[in-house]
C-alpha cells in the first residue's frame, strides 16, 4: 500500500512516498505539485481485485492503543 503525506516545515513544504519494506522518499514540493501526485495516485471508486478506501471489509483491525494504555 502506498501512503503519501505532506510534511511542512518552518520553511520547506515536502512530499513523501511510502511503501512497507522501502526506505521513504522524501521531495520537496509546491502545494500545486502536491495536488498533483494526489490526483494521480488517489483511488476516487471501487474497483474489482483492488483494496483500498472504497472496500469494505468484513472485519476491519481495530486501531491500536497508545503504549502504557490498560483495555477496560
Amino acid at each position: 500500500m502506498l501512503v503519501i503525506r505532506r510534511l511542512v516545515d518552518r520553511r520547506r513544504a515536502y512530499t513523501a512516498l511510502l511503501l512497507p519494506g522501502e526506505p521513504p522518499r522524501v521531495f520537496p514540493t509546491s502545494d500545486h505539485e502536491h495536488a498533483r501526485i494526489l490526483q494521480i495516485y488517489k483511488q476516487d471508486r471501487p474497483y474489482e481485485g483492488i483494496v483500498n478506501d472504497f472496500t469494505e471489509l468484513p472485519n476491519p483491525p481495530a486501531p491500536p492503543r497508545p503504549r502504557g494504555s490498560k483495555a477496560r
